[in-house]
């Protein structure tokens, strides 16, 4: 009986890492909510993108080519993330940034292409934001790479 109790309990844990982003599996944040809750305050393509871990298509965000001053902030939980003043065009076709404000996100490694990438998420709900390559422009050399659908520009 004791074994039955454990094995169901076990798969029961599973399944709720599951339904959880990959990013936030190892990780409590300050921001949490229920997977309907996510779904219910984000489009298809922003669910997508913020909670499994997707990619917006190149080019498909107006944000790409926003330099009018401000901050953007997260999509999720309204988290201040990067200022207007460190914001560049890439050439990629995605909003791109050398660096982020303070406190406002935190990186893993990605594994899924073969390579490891570092990936970038919102450091108080651990929404999916996009990656971190070092092909940047001084004075960092750092290039993050967004998803402008997790991302809500307020300007200054």
């Amino acid at each position: 009986m004791q074994r039955r109790k454990f094995l169901t309990s076990a798969l029961a844990g599973t399944a709720a890492l599951a339904l959880m982003p990959r990013g936030a599996r190892a990780q409590a944040f300050e921001v949490t909510r229920s997977d309907a809750e996510w779904r219910a305050m984000l489009t298809p393509k922003q669910y997508k993108v913020m909670r499994r871990e997707g990619t917006e298509r190149a080019g498909s965000s107006p944000l790409d080519k926003n330099y009018a001053p401000g901050t953007y902030h997260c999509r999720g939980c309204d988290l201040a993330l990067y200022p207007s003043d460190t914001k560049y065009d890439s050439k990629t076709g995605w909003p791109s940034f050398w660096k982020p404000l303070p406190n406002a996100v935190r990186t893993k490694p990605d594994r899924k292409l073969f390579r490891v990438r570092t990936e970038v998420h919102c450091r108080r709900c651990g929404s999916h934001l996009g990656h971190i390559f070092d092909d940047g422009p001084a004075p960092t050399g750092k290039r993050h790479c967004l998803n402008g659908v997790s991302l809500v520009f307020k300007p200054a």
